[in-house]
C-alpha cells in the first residue's frame, strides 16, 4: 500500500496563499534551500496536484527556461509521473501526467490500495484539505515561511474534525524556512 504525503507552504500566520490566491511570498530561496528542493524533487514516486497547482507548475517546469535555471528539478519534475484532479480540464500536455476527474478521496484511496508507489501532494489546498477531511493523508511537511500574510486561505478550510499529528523532525533553513514533518496517528 502507498502512502500519501503533503508538501506545503505555509506562512507564519497559517495561510498558504494570500487573499488573492498568491503565492509568490513563498519563493524565498538560498543554495541550502535549492539544494533541499532539488533533492525532494528527484525523489521517487508520484506527483498529485489540483488544477490550479497543476496549471502553474506545467507553464513553468515544462519549459526551456525552467532547465536552464534549474536543471536539477526541471528534469526531476518532468519525468516524474503525475496526477492531476480536475472537472474542467479536458486533458493534460505535461509529459507523464495523468488526468483524473473523480472525486479525489474515492481516487486516492484506490490508488494507495492498487500501488506501490508512494504519492505527494505539491500546493493543492483544496485537494489537501478534501483528503485530510478523509484520513487519507499519511504525513504533512511543512514549510513555515517567515512571513505573515494577515489573511488568505488555510490548507485545511472545510476539515470539521480534530487531525492529531505527531511531529518527527524539523529542520531551520538559512533564509528563516522551517520544515516541520509530522505523520498522522
Amino acid at each position: 500500500m502507498s502512502k500519501l504525503s503533503a508538501f506545503e507552504h505555509v506562512s507564519l500566520d497559517g495561510y498558504f496563499v494570500d487573499a488573492h490566491g498568491d503565492m509568490s511570498w513563498a519563493s524565498k530561496s538560498d543554495p541550502e534551500m535549492n539544494d533541499f528542493a532539488a533533492k525532494s524533487a528527484s525523489g521517487g514516486g508520484v506527483l498529485v496536484f489540483g488544477r490550479i497547482t497543476y496549471e502553474m507548475m506545467a507553464s513553468y517546469w515544462s519549459t526551456p527556461t525552467a532547465a536552464e535555471q534549474n536543471a536539477t528539478v526541471a528534469d526531476a519534475m518532468n519525468k516524474r509521473p503525475k496526477i492531476v484532479f480536475s472537472r474542467t480540464l479536458d486533458d493534460v500536455t505535461w509529459e507523464n501526467t495523468k488526468l483524473i476527474k473523480g472525486d479525489p478521496a474515492t481516487e486516492i484511496e484506490k490508488l494507495k490500495a492498487i500501488s506501490d508507489l508512494d504519492m505527494v501532494i505539491l500546493g493543492s489546498g483544496t485537494i489537501v484539505s478534501q483528503l485530510s477531511q478523509g484520513g487519507l493523508i499519511d504525513e504533512y511537511q511543512m514549510i513555515v515561511n517567515p512571513i505573515v500574510l494577515g489573511s488568505g486561505r488555510t490548507l485545511f478550510d472545510g476539515v470539521d474534525h480534530k487531525l492529531p499529528l505527531s511531529l518527527t523532525s524539523s529542520r531551520v533553513f538559512e533564509n528563516g524556512n522551517v520544515l516541520l514533518h509530522y505523520t498522522t496517528d
